[in-house]
């Protein structure tokens, strides 16, 4: 594929200055260059996954605590936790 970019001078200047330095084609810096930017952005969407999947694992993992008949006995503890707060018997 051939791609056809505007740069401004500040950046045909560093392009100049780093195939001076590097002896590499323009194509070889612009491909290094991309390469680079897609390798920084897949790991910065595999660390906004996985903190992603570690915020859910937290809230699941709250849901998971508490009495483990909650289920089948709920109500009883809804009674006692409105007993417990306004001190009924």
């Amino acid at each position: 594929m051939r791609i056809n970019a505007r740069l401004s001078d500040s950046y045909e200047e560093k392009l100049a200055l780093i195939q001076h330095y590097s002896g590499k084609t323009r194509t070889e810096i612009v491909r290094e260059a991309l390469d680079q930017y897609l390798q920084n952005a897949v790991e910065e969407i595999q660390q906004t996954s996985l903190s992603n999947n570690r915020k859910i694992l937290e809230m699941l993992g709250g849901i998971a605590e508490g009495p483990e008949d909650l289920s089948e006995r709920y109500k009883d503890q809804i009674e006692q936790g409105l007993k417990d707060k306004h001190g009924i018997d």
